[in-house]
């Protein structure tokens, strides 16, 4: 997995990133999953400069129609880093066929079956996020509290309605994983084995991914996430497995948070418990 053209890559997208950084990303409505340092810098500027100029007053806006804002807000931060990297990427031509690869066919491939793995790793990672749970309540004696965890914040619209439903599974379930996945493993991880061996770049990338969520409560649990989803695109080589990994996580933690709300138990104490 060494490719002659990643080195470059990787460093003309961190100074750009950078020079996103340094950049005041302002005010909003910021509630969304923590995505990416450069995707929330690239959000925050989108609502700071879109929202007066369209004379939308967030507080004025119904439960819906915040959903909707931040599907639009995350569709279009989804779509500039996209297109920034493979823009990035494009300028080192010819490009290995494995790079930024979704592929549909052989779901079932023992070998490389994007599907078959992603529910290896979906498991793996149920498993392995539960053990990192369950050490760190036993070595802090307490759970931490969540405030700022940013799925506290999304609590208000979650189980609203049908509608502000719909819009988070998008963002969390289609957009997250794709914007992350293509990121994290398609770009990041591919770009580390330039330097050093499979596993660690599954390590370290699995170490940012955890860090770019600014929930350090979360950082275990986070990282042994991004280590099942790293294996399992080291395995197939295949961008939809640690996608379709991703989506079934976020997604599920949504509905099944819904269905509690409906259910009528406070979110709120079943996330402090968890």
């Amino acid at each position: 997995m060494v490719y002659t053209f990643q080195e470059d890559c990787i460093l003309v997208l961190v100074s750009r990133v950078s020079s996103l950084n340094a950049l005041d990303p302002g005010t909003g409505l910021r509630g969304q999953l923590i995505f990416s340092p450069g995707s929330f810098v690239l959000t925050g500027l989108v609502e700071a400069a879109a929202l007066p100029y369209l004379g939308i007053n967030i507080e004025e806006l119904s439960l819906d129609e915040k959903a909707g804002i931040l599907f639009l807000d995350q569709s279009i931060t989804t779509a500039v880093v996209l297109g920034v990297i493979y823009n990035i990427t494009n300028t080192f031509q010819p490009l290995p066929e494995d790079v930024f690869r979704y592929d549909l066919r052989e779901p079932f491939n023992l070998q490389k079956g994007w599907l078959l793995w992603a529910g290896i790793g979906l498991f793996g990672a149920i498993l392995g996020i539960a053990l990192a749970g369950f050490t760190m309540s036993a070595l802090n004696g307490e759970t931490p509290q969540r405030e700022t965890d940013a799925l506290v914040k999304l609590l208000p619209l979650i189980g609203s309605s049908s509608v502000s439903t719909a819009y988070l599974v998008g963002i969390t379930g289609v957009l997250a994983p794709l914007l992350e996945e293509t990121v994290f493993r398609g770009f990041f991880m591919v770009s580390l084995t330039k330097w050093v061996p499979t596993p660690v770049s599954v390590l370290i990338s699995a170490a940012v991914f955890a860090l770019a969520h600014l929930t350090p409560g979360e950082f275990p649990q986070l990282f042994v996430l991004g280590i099942a989803l790293g294996l399992s695109y080291a395995q197939t080589r295949n961008l939809l497995t640690p996608i379709t990994i991703h989506a079934f996580w976020n997604s599920g933690v949504i509905l099944i948070l819904t269905f509690l709300q409906l259910q009528g138990y406070d979110l709120k104490e079943v996330l402090q418990a968890t």
